[in-house]
């Protein structure tokens, strides 16, 4: 949770949005999200990094369909990575919903969706919110796209393989120590999608 925090208010820093509100609500967050600092982040986050009339709805057409394109592509890459690390992708930690089969997928690519968000609004500023086939290689790029992690820059794919083998081990040992990325530079984020 605090890693997807810190990434929403990389993201607006990147984007020249207000960002402090966001950064300070990391320091807020509890075992558990017993505050619901989550959704207080997300309630700031929005409306800077899409526009005050956005509203996340998965059955809409506009951002929102690249939304959902580009989050279905870290699902995946995100839930290969689970399975390669040993792990079932259904035990959640956060997610719980008995039909979702990808529950640990989910909570595992939270800390990566600001990625996303950056990448639908650069698209969007210079396309529109199309779905089409540039779109679509952008948002799918973004695997590859190096973050910092361990000293060193690792690309999305291999970040998510890192968290997910970390996770087994934390499980292992009783000891949590997630191999988390830290935001990519503004310059980074500001073109993702342009």
């Amino acid at each position: 949770m605090i890693c997807k925090i810190a990434m929403q208010a990389a993201a607006l820093e990147a984007m020249g949005e207000a960002h402090a509100p966001v950064a300070m609500l990391k320091r807020k967050v509890t075992s558990g999200d017993n505050s619901n600092v989550e959704a207080q982040a997300a309630r700031y986050y929005w409306p800077r990094m899409m526009g005050e009339e956005f509203r996340r709805d998965r059955t809409a057409p506009d951002l929102n369909a690249l939304l959902n394109y580009g989050y279905t592509v870290l699902r995946a890459a995100t839930a290969r990575a689970v399975v390669a690390a040993g792990l079932h992708p259904t035990i959640g930690l956060h997610h719980s919903n008995r039909g979702n089969a990808f529950a640990l997928a989910d909570d595992l690519m939270e800390p990566f969706r600001p990625l996303v968000d950056c990448c639908v609004r650069g698209l969007a500023e210079r396309n529109g919110p199309e779905v089409d086939s540039e779109a679509k290689t952008a948002l799918a790029r973004l695997i590859a796209l190096d973050l910092p992690l361990g000293g060193g820059l690792t690309p999305v794919s291999v970040a998510l393989g890192k968290l997910a083998v970390s996770l087994g081990q934390s499980f292992e040992t009783g000891r949590l120590n997630l191999a988390l990325p830290s935001p990519p530079d503004a310059l980074t984020l500001a073109g993702l999608g342009s």
